[in-house]
């Protein structure tokens, strides 16, 4: 789980910032041209990604202190909205969960194989199927617990005009943010590749607050009740 990975993410993650040119060197070439060739093929339908984006113009700030995303190297607060809660930031790639040729030790240094929230039938997520995003463990800085949020709550995420709903299934460190899983990416048209993937560009993410829909992993449920709190969102901001 993410949590986890972080224990051990923690002490690389300046290095991560330090020297991604040398982790990356090779690959780097290569990462435009897969995130070119991802064609997107988000959730859509209404409301738009321009009507969730005028709703998110005004940050009213709830987050005592800001948190970084490593891809935009960016300083992000949390912002407060009736029934919700927003931020934009980059995305960086969480491939933890079940094993999968897409996720596993040999293509995510820092994989681990569980996340905080399971599906249905206990099983970890899996981060190759199931669009979810990572949201930061509570802290001093803002706590989702105490917000009312609670895991497999509902997330529309916004990039370059596409929206994706996704779940929450997954906990960061309490001081970064912006990571959704490796199939959230791909929907997207965001190089979803955990070793060299991820988007340094504008990407929202909206939260509803008691949005969760049937079983976690049931993607279908997730875009019906993720519509319908999104428009919610809409019509109270």
């Amino acid at each position: 789980m993410a949590k986890l990975k972080y224990a051990l993410a923690t002490l690389l993650t300046a290095a991560a910032v330090l020297v991604p040119a040398q982790l990356t060197a090779q690959a780097a070439p290569q990462a435009p041209v897969t995130a070119q060739a991802a064609a997107p093929h988000a959730d859509g339908g209404s409301p738009s990604a321009a009507e969730l984006l005028a709703k998110t113009a005004k940050c009213n700030v709830v987050s005592k202190g800001t948190y970084t995303n490593t891809q935009a190297n960016k300083k992000v607060n949390i912002c407060g909205a009736t029934g919700a809660f927003f931020w934009t930031s980059g995305m960086n790639i969480d491939c933890d969960g079940q094993r999968t040729s897409q996720c596993n030790e040999n293509t995510d240094c820092c994989y681990q194989d569980d996340t905080s929230f399971h599906q249905s039938d206990g099983k970890p997520m899996n981060a190759a199927k199931t669009p979810y995003v990572v949201i930061p463990l509570p802290s001093s800085r803002w706590s989702y617990q105490s917000a009312g949020i609670k895991g497999g709550d509902i997330l529309a995420v916004i990039y370059k005009g596409q929206v994706e709903y996704a779940v929450f299934g997954d906990e960061g460190p309490n001081n970064i943010i912006g990571e959704a899983s490796y199939a959230t990416a791909k929907a997207l048209g965001i190089n979803p590749d955990p070793s060299n993937g991820g988007t340094a560009d504008p990407v929202t993410y909206i939260v509803f607050k008691n949005s969760k829909s049937g079983k976690i992993e049931d993607h279908n449920a997730t875009v019906t009740a993720g519509r319908k709190a999104a428009q919610s969102f809409v019509n109270n901001n």
